[in-house]
């Protein structure tokens, strides 16, 4: 099948060669200028469209290049993190339409930070989507393939995005293989109920903030959630800010009178912290970069986070 490719992002690399180890036929390269976090630039794209000898243009504005992208006479497109909205002009170019692949559980979880929403909402697993787009609508459209990871306490953000990266394009070309074998293939249409549909929107590093009055289950829950490739979970101590990245719930019997927040045990490699309800382990925590060792840094258990 013949390919146009569409977006940034190493997964979108990889999964160009897993295409073409499958015997699909890219057809050409069009990007945009990639962001800070990417391990993949735009000057790999284009190195790869030379090396493929296919077009290859780039642009944030996808109006611009609908000519170029009509030229190829593609059968379908792939689209990953492209910078601008692809409009329904456009998808209309291709006869099987534009892939998009989404990390969330569709049509519940759409919009923006869905993995970090469903680890923060306690969810059960988390979804990846590959569907078909509609121009101008968030994540919808039809659902051509669909995969689950399982969430559990210790689940981090950092093993979703692992996940995905393997995942995606292992999809993308499962769906393509299926659409060539029935252009009208859908394995599930998407419900366009509100009472279906979450809207997700976009978490700052400000927001992981640690409250202490919380639950043990819910600061679990931010530590996984903002940890690696984010900023991650933090507090402070004297004006000094921590950031926490694993910790787990103290399973000690004994019970204190304490203030969320208060040092109840220090040891070499681990603390242990009071919160609203229940006790933490925290066995990671670093201060201006560097891992520390709790019994080093705090003075003593009559310290305090906040």
């Amino acid at each position: 099948m013949k390919v146009a490719i569409i977006g940034r992002t190493e997964i979108l690399y990889e999964t160009i060669e897993l295409l073409r180890s499958n015997n699909h036929e890219i057809v050409c390269i069009l990007t945009a200028k990639e962001a800070p976090e990417y391990k993949r630039t735009a000057l790999d794209f284009k190195n790869l469209a030379q090396q493929l000898r296919i077009p290859f243009a780039m642009g944030s504005k996808i109006s611009d290049f609908h000519d170029f992208l009509k030229a190829v006479n593609a059968d379908i497109a792939v689209s990953i993190n492209y910078s601008g909205i692809i409009p329904q002009s456009v998808i209309n170019l291709f006869p099987l339409g534009v892939l998009n692949a989404h990390g969330g559980d569709l049509p519940r979880y759409r919009g923006n930070a869905c993995q970090a929403w469903a680890i923060l909402n306690g969810e059960k697993h988390i979804g990846l989507c590959i569907h078909k787009m509609i121009g101008g609508e968030l994540d919808s459209g039809d659902i051509i393939a669909r995969e689950y990871l399982n969430i559990y306490d210790h689940t981090k953000i950092t093993e979703v995005y692992q996940w995905m990266a393997r995942q995606i394009p292992e999809l993308f070309t499962l769906s393509i293989k299926e659409l060539e074998k029935n252009p009208k293939y859908v394995l599930e249409k998407q419900s366009k109920a509100s009472k279906d549909i979450l809207r997700c929107y976009p978490r700052k590093p400000s927001d992981s903030k640690i409250i202490w009055s919380h639950c043990v289950k819910k600061i679990l829950r931010l530590i996984n959630a903002s940890n690696k490739p984010f900023s991650g979970a933090f507090c402070f101590y004297d004006d000094q800010l921590l950031t926490i990245w694993d910790a787990c719930e103290s399973n000690s019997v004994y019970e204190i009178c304490a203030v969320p927040g208060q040092i109840t045990q220090l040891e070499n490699d681990f603390m242990e912290v009071a919160c609203g309800k229940g006790k933490i382990i925290i066995n990671n925590i670093e201060y201006l970069g560097e891992r520390i060792i709790p019994k080093k840094f705090f003075s003593s258990t009559r310290n305090r986070l906040n």
